[in-house]
Order: C-alpha cells, then sequence, then structure tokens
C-alpha cells in the first residue's frame, strides 16, 4: 500500500476516534494531535541539540583561547575551531536534526490535503473542515469567498494571531540568545555566524507566509509545530 492511503487513513481512523469530542473539528483535532505525536518522538533529539548547546558554550574558554592564538590567521582558527568540535564530539548543526525529521510529516500533509485523489480514489478529507474552512483549501480561497472577515477568513486570522505572538516570542528571545553570544564568543567563531545572527531573529515571522499559501491542514501542522518548538526551547534552554 502507498504511503499516502495509508496516512490518510490513519488520520480518518484518528479523526474517527476523536469525533465525540470534538465533533465537526475531529479532523483538524486529529491533525493537531498528530503533530504532538511526531513532536514527542523527535523530542529526544531536540534534548540531545540542548545538551549539544550546552556543551558548545562550555567550549567557549578554548575557543577564545583559539581565537587569541590565530588572530592573524581566520583561516587557521576556523581549522582549529572544526577540530575542536571533532575532538570534544560537538557538532555546530546538531541543531538542525529535529526540524529536518519533522519535514516528512509535513510534506505528507501537504500533499494528502493538495490532491483530489488519494490513491485512485476521491480524498474524502478534503469535506473536512475547521468551523467555516475546509482543511483543503487556502487563505487565498477565503479572500475570493466572503472576504478576510468572513467565516473562513476569521479562522486564518485567528491562525495569524498564534503565529504572530509565537514569532515575537521567538524574536525577543533570539535577540537576547544572539546578543549573549555576540558577548561571549564573537560572531566569528563558525563561519557565517555573524549573517545568520542578524538573520535568525526574524525567521519566525516567515511563518506566515507558510500559513498563507498551504492547505489549511499543513498550516495546522506549522502552527502547532512552532508553538510546540517556542515552549520546548523555552524550558531545554532556560
Amino acid at each position: 500500500m502507498s504511503v499516502f492511503p495509508a496516512f490518510a487513513h490513519l488520520v480518518e481512523q484518528l479523526a474517527t476516534l476523536i469525533q465525540p469530542l470534538f465533533g465537526a473539528t475531529a479532523a483538524a483535532a486529529a491533525i493537531v494531535l498528530f503533530t504532538a505525536l511526531v513532536r514527542l518522538l523527535v523530542h529526544p533529539l531536540s534534548r540531545a541539540a540542548a545538551r549539544g548547546q550546552k556543551a558548545r558554550t562550555a567550549l567557549q574558554p578554548k575557543i577564545t583561547e583559539l581565537r587569541t592564538r590565530h588572530r592573524n590567521n581566520p583561516e587557521k582558527f576556523q581549522q582549529a575551531l572544526l577540530e575542536l568540535h571533532a575532538e570534544e564530539k560537538v557538532s555546530p548543526v546538531s541543531g538542525c536534526l529535529p526540524g529536518l525529521l519533522q519535514l516528512p510529516a509535513f510534506f505528507l500533509l501537504y500533499h494528502l490535503f493538495s490532491s483530489t485523489t488519494i490513491g485512485g480514489e476521491h480524498n474524502g478529507l478534503l469535506t473536512h473542515h475547521l468551523f467555516a474552512a475546509p482543511l483543503g483549501g487556502r487563505w487565498a480561497d477565503a479572500l475570493s469567498g466572503a472576504g478576510v472577515f468572513g467565516a473562513a477568513g476569521l479562522v486564518y486570522l485567528g491562525l495569524f494571531a498564534i503565529v504572530a505572538a509565537v514569532a515575537t516570542f521567538n524574536y525577543l528571545r533570539a535577540k537576547k540568545t544572539m546578543a549573549t553570544a555576540a558577548v561571549d564568543a564573537g560572531p566569528e567563531q563558525i563561519p557565517g555566524a555573524a549573517a545568520i545572527g542578524r538573520v535568525a531573529p526574524y525567521l519566525s515571522f516567515f511563518t506566515l507566509v507558510t500559513v498563507a499559501v498551504v492547505p489549511l491542514a499543513a498550516a495546522l501542522y506549522v502552527v502547532t509545530s512552532t508553538t510546540w518548538t517556542a515552549v520546548e526551547r523555552a524550558v531545554l534552554y532556560r
């Protein structure tokens, strides 16, 4: 059996299971629960990434020493820095793994609610709604219908409000983290760190664009996962 019909069946079964609690929005609630399950599975990697971040912070005295020793030779400093990370078994990119492993789930939902047929049969999931907004619809569909303040449009406004609140929280936290890192170690410790430091605080706001252009089901995954990430990082990196 193809992965898409199997996944569609899983969502349908989960929606049927929780329908007594959520009624007509059961499919939307099933997507939120599915997202929570994915994040629970990825959580051990998130904890490992947090430990890696703390380990990199503990290396700052050695990094400062290397920077002083190779202050006139940036290439040698970068090579020595990579060797230090390898010796201490600390990966500068370990924090990317949790996000990368979530991509398959996102693309499954995107395909599932972008296709009118699954496995050669009509995609019944497209008939489900989150209140007045169809899970297979997009914000553009809501705008072309009753407009921004129509019933479907208000669903998207609610999602945008959640995303904006989470993005603002992430922005303030990222600015504080980057400022602390700049004071402790300087932006030269990893190639491109300075550029990343300037852009990173704004990345969360791009989620607004994603929510606006993908099917509502995929948008629910993004909103739930982004909110989970904000809470998880606040706890793990406190």
